[in-house]
Parts: structure tokens; sequence; C-alpha cells
């Protein structure tokens, strides 16, 4: 992988005294797809507010995060706003909170035009509807008109993509897009990141806790277990060659399509809070693999082939196949 678009280093971020990120270490090539994946509540979407620096004033934060060389973190509003949604823009989770629902679509999206390409009435509202086809929202010329109640959870979602959209940003960050939305609109969302990321040439980080979801869309998954990246792969490796027991866990409560029946394995407990963090390793308290060494020091990552490493102390390069 060539120079980094964006490089996190060491990355903390803590809230009353409670650390929420524990040092992420994350890069993200021109053009990649990478994927974010682990259970709530392990720092997926605090690590991307807080790069964009979105999160409450109270959030003490530590690291840097470089776009191409230049550190944005703690960055003069000023500087973040010819940034955010210019050169990274971030989609949400629940389309229904995201947007106003006081003003129509296509003035929401063409605020973002004049923001980011100084472009204002006739030529504006042309774009807008250009984006909105481009998201295949159909009848797009009378939908800019449209208040969000009008429209369904997924073409919300697909505004949602059209503003994003509307800077031209390098980096897309989709916060679990699918997550309100039904199995079939899933797909489409999905088909349509993918898509568009191959026709514009951008960057996407796709948040998810849902494995399957990344597989379909992303090249790379970084997987994320209480405020620390534990295992970064290639997908397929990923899936054929986990090395962490928290990426086994995951692999292991998703059902085979092929094969024979079997119980799903579900990881015991629950991702600690961040006021209390075991020692040691976060996840030793409900690794099946853990040992009294594992609760004495917090393991870094382990090279285990080209691409893949895992933070565990019982990864090994001799533990998974070439």
């Amino acid at each position: 992988m060539g120079a980094p678009l964006v490089a996190i280093r060491g990355l903390t971020v803590a809230f009353a005294g409670a650390p929420a990120l524990r040092g992420i270490d994350l890069d993200v090539a021109p053009g990649e797809s990478l994927g974010l994946v682990g259970e709530s509540g392990c720092g997926k979407s605090v690590t991307w507010l807080a790069a964009l620096g979105l999160l409450p004033g109270q959030a003490m934060l530590g690291g840097s995060v470089r776009l191409e060389g230049q550190d944005i973190l703690g960055a003069p509003p000023a500087t973040l706003e010819k940034i955010r949604g210019r050169r990274i823009a971030m989609i949400f989770q629940d389309p229904a909170s995201s947007l106003n629902p006081v003003h129509r679509i296509g003035a929401q999206i063409m605020e973002g035009l004049a923001l980011h390409q100084g472009l204002r009435g006739t030529a504006a509202r042309a774009e807008a509807k250009r984006l909105l086809d481009q998201v295949g929202i159909p009848d797009a010329a009378r939908r800019l008109d449209a208040y969000p109640h009008e429209l369904s959870g997924g073409q919300n979602q697909r505004v949602m993509i059209a503003m994003a959209l509307a800077g031209r940003p390098e980096l897309l960050v989709a916060d679990e897009p699918t997550t309100a939305l039904d199995v079939t609109i899933q797909a489409q969302i999905l088909e349509l990141l993918g898509r568009l990321r191959r026709e514009i040439g951008m960057a996407l980080v796709l948040i998810s806790h849902d494995l399957g979801v990344v597989a379909e869309t992303c090249a790379r998954v970084a997987v994320m277990y209480a405020g620390r990246i534990v295992e970064t792969a290639a997908t397929e490796r990923l899936f054929a060659a986990p090395s962490h027991p928290y990426t086994q866990g995951l692999l292991g409560a998703l059902p085979p399509f092929e094969g024979e029946r079997r119980p799903l394995l579900a990881i015991p407990g629950a991702v600690p809070e961040p006021w209390a963090m075991p020692q040691g390793c976060a996840f030793a308290p409900r690794c099946a693999q853990a040992g009294p060494d594992c609760g004495a020091t917090t393991p870094a990552p382990v090279p285990l082939a080209e691409g893949h490493s895992a933070a565990c102390l019982r990864a090994a390069p001799a533990m998974v196949p070439a």
C-alpha cells in the first residue's frame, strides 16, 4: 500500500477520565474500501467523530490524524470546515434524525453544493438533481421539493449519500448505513456505495457490526474491541484464517450458508465499560484461550503475514497459514 490518504496514530479519546479509545493506529489508502467492525461500544464511530472534530468539547483527545501529512486532530474550526464534506464526508446511521425535517430535500443538498462547490440557484438545483439521479432516486426533479417524511427510509439514506457526495470527497465514512433498512434495501445501498466508490475513485470506510455486510463491500477489515484495533487483514484472509479470539468469536456467531447445520457460538459476556476496563488484554475475561499472562500486559499487534496482524499473546505467524 502506498502513502495513506488518512493515517491515524495513537488516537486516544476519554470522557470524564474514562477511556473510549486506547491507541488507534489505522491507515486508509486512496481509493480503498476498508471495513471497521466490532460490537456496539467498541469505539468504531468515536474514531471517526474524533478524527473529524465532531465530539463534544469535554472529550480529551490524544495522538494524531493526518490527512495527506496534515495533522487535523484538534485543528481550528476554519480548517476542519474545509475538510468536512469536501475531502472527508460522513454518512450517519439514522437518516431520519440526520436530515432536517422542516427543510426540503433539495435545499439541504444545495446547501452543501453552495458551501463546497460555490454553486447557487439554477446550477445548484441542476447538480442536486444529478446527485439524486446518481444515487438512484426516481423522479429526482420532483423529489427535490419533498420533505424527509415524504420519503422512505431507504430513499432518505440515498439522500444522505447524495449530500455526502456534494463535496466530491476523497473519503466517505459510512456509519452503519443499512442498520434500519430491510435486507432488500440493504443490498441496494451496499451495491450503490460500491459502484460510487469505483466510479468516483473515492476511498470508503464502512463502519458495521455485521461481518456479512463488510465481506460484500470491503477489501480490507479492521476489527475493533474496547477502544483498540485487535486484528487487521484482507477480507478474504480474515474470513479464511482469523487469528484473534475475538475475531474467531464474531465469525463463529455467523450462521453457515453451506454444509451441515451447527449451533451458533455466542461470545459470553459483554464489551467492558470504559470506566471498568480490565488490566492487560480487555478481551481476556471473555476469552476461552486466556491465561494468567493475558491479564498482565496489553498485547501489541503481531505481524502474521503481509497485511495481517493481530494484537494477541496467542497470535503467532506459525498459527496462521500463509
